[in-house]
């Protein structure tokens, strides 16, 4: 045959390898990539539990005692919103955790109310 009658292009093989190799590519990539969203996802849920828990000591050095929700957080301009947990992608799952004495409010603490366990091993509600 003369080198006009060749016709170029990537023989069904070439494809394959090319495909093998993409697909190891990804399932060495894909696990890694949900593994940092999971992460990262903690790391804001414990920068999210930090700043209600300096609000809401901010709020008692104010006023002498404990808002009775966290509500009244973002109505007495202490947080322009409350936040929303990561990994339940909600502001309403948030636990609250009253004071010893009834009489100093509703909200001493605040934990997680997502269910399961960190990478750490601990339980997301505990923290």
């Amino acid at each position: 045959m003369t080198s006009q009658g060749k016709k170029s292009g990537f023989t069904l093989i070439e494809l394959m390898v090319v495909l093998a190799i993409i697909a190891t590519l990804l399932t060495i990539a894909v696990p890694r990539y949900f593994s940092s969203l999971e992460k990262s996802r903690e790391a804001v849920l414990q920068q999210n539990l930090a700043l209600l828990r300096e609000t809401l000591d901010k709020y008692y050095g104010d006023k002498g005692k404990y808002p009775d929700a966290l509500d009244e957080l973002v109505s007495s301009k202490y947080l322009r919103s409350v936040p929303v947990d990561p990994m339940t992608d909600s502001n309403a799952t948030w636990v609250s955790i009253p004071p010893e004495q009834a009489e100093m409010g509703g909200v001493y603490d605040v934990k997680s109310g997502a269910q399961g366990i960190a990478h750490n091993g601990t339980e997301y509600r505990n923290w």
